[in-house]
């Protein structure tokens, strides 16, 4: 089995640029963690250096972790907007930049948020690489659903947290009868946490932190309700339009607006998305996005010792069952509510501002230091 680059660096005192260069490198002994203010451009920066024998400096860059994978230069981040990189919307045939428009598109071409989203995106890619895009992202998460009930042992980090998917997964199966909805999504979101935990392949929905919500609510979907394959693409369609609004008008980065922007967000894609597989109307879809969201608004995001683990694991499960919650309450009305998706967006924007830097994933604050050692 190959070991993986990360594993190959801490292991060793190098890093191999080329067959004939090589840079010293120690982990323990180069990398500086700065507990004071962070950059002005982003909470979530890195600053790269390279130092030659003579201690002076060859080269450095900066980078920011935007949020769901995304990786910006200190150059890059000065040209993104909130916080995408901006492009013409006279591409698409439905550029719907917030909630309220997605709504009066869909009212207006009587077709859902999903196929409004599917036109979008064949603008960018074939109809034949969006569906095999799509397929993998689910077999990617299906994956991580299977993989962690099969692994046991304590997640690497330090705090000596056991894996529990596992036994739970097994304690289900034994006796299905007393095991409800909650049991099952508590399972399914805690195996792909904890693969993130480890280290493991995630699925970035829309974020690692987040990356439970979404593959618990769909496999619950597929395996227990009989969801088929393009129910899942209507599924994965109709959450990247909710994420995509978030994103855009807000932000899905816990350095930025604390958990309510990660386990936030994926229960309010979660939710769309399943509200409609089960045939929702977009203003049911909305609806439930926006039940989702509302009730994750002020959550921090404090991980105990700066790992994805206490509570994020546990916050994933529970982000799943409020999503199935969300869409099951959408479902029973009629799609007509008091406050739009926008305006929840909106409130989570500013709490965000508002909120203390201690408590966006800089484990200064909560429960990150709320932990007494006896």
């Amino acid at each position: 089995m190959l070991q993986s680059p990360v594993k190959q660096i801490w292991e060793s005192d190098h890093i191999c640029i080329d067959e004939n260069l090589g840079i010293s490198f120690n982990p323990d002994d180069h990398i500086f963690f700065d507990k004071g203010e962070s950059l002005p451009e982003h909470p979530n920066g890195m600053i790269f250096e390279l130092i030659g024998h003579d201690r002076k400096k060859l080269y450095s860059e900066t980078y920011f972790s935007i949020g769901g994978g995304f990786i910006n230069t200190l150059a890059e981040i000065n040209q993104l907007q909130a916080p995408l990189k901006m492009e013409s919307s006279s591409s698409c045939k439905y550029p719907f930049d917030s909630a309220g428009a997605m709504l009066q598109m869909a009212k207006d071409s009587n077709i859902s948020i999903a196929q409004m989203k599917l036109i979008n995106e064949l603008v960018q890619l074939t109809e034949t690489a969006l569906v095999e895009g799509m397929d993998k992202i689910w077999q990617s998460m299906q994956t991580c659903i299977e993989k962690g009930p099969e692994a046991e042992g304590i997640l690497p980090g330090g705090l000596g947290i056991s894996r529990r998917a596992k036994d739970l997964y097994q304690s289900l199966k034994n006796n299905p009868v007393n095991a409800n909805i909650n049991d099952w999504l508590c399972a399914y979101a805690m195996a792909v946490n904890e693969e993130n935990a480890a280290g493991n392949m995630v699925v970035t929905a829309p974020t690692n932190g987040a990356a439970g919500v979404i593959p618990a609510v769909l496999y619950y979907s597929v395996t227990h309700e009989n969801v088929i394959k393009e129910q899942v693409r209507e599924f994965l369609l109709t959450a990247s339009a909710i994420g995509g609004l978030i994103k855009h008008r807000s932000s899905i980065s816990g350095a930025e607006v604390g958990c309510q922007g990660e386990v936030g967000s994926a229960a309010a894609m979660a939710a769309a998305g399943l509200c409609s597989i089960r045939g929702g109307t977009p203003e049911q879809v909305e609806n439930a996005a926006e039940i989702a969201l509302e009730h994750h608004l002020g959550m921090t995001c404090d991980p105990v010792n700066g790992l994805v683990q206490v509570p994020c694991i546990e916050r994933n499960a529970f982000g799943a069952i409020k999503a199935y919650t969300a869409a099951s309450l959408a479902l029973r009305g009629t799609g007509h509510h008091f406050m739009p998706l926008d305006n929840c967006i909106e409130a989570m924007k500013q709490t965000g501002l508002e909120m203390s830097h201690k408590y966006k994933e800089t484990a200064l604050g909560g429960l990150a230091v709320s932990l007494t050692e006896c």
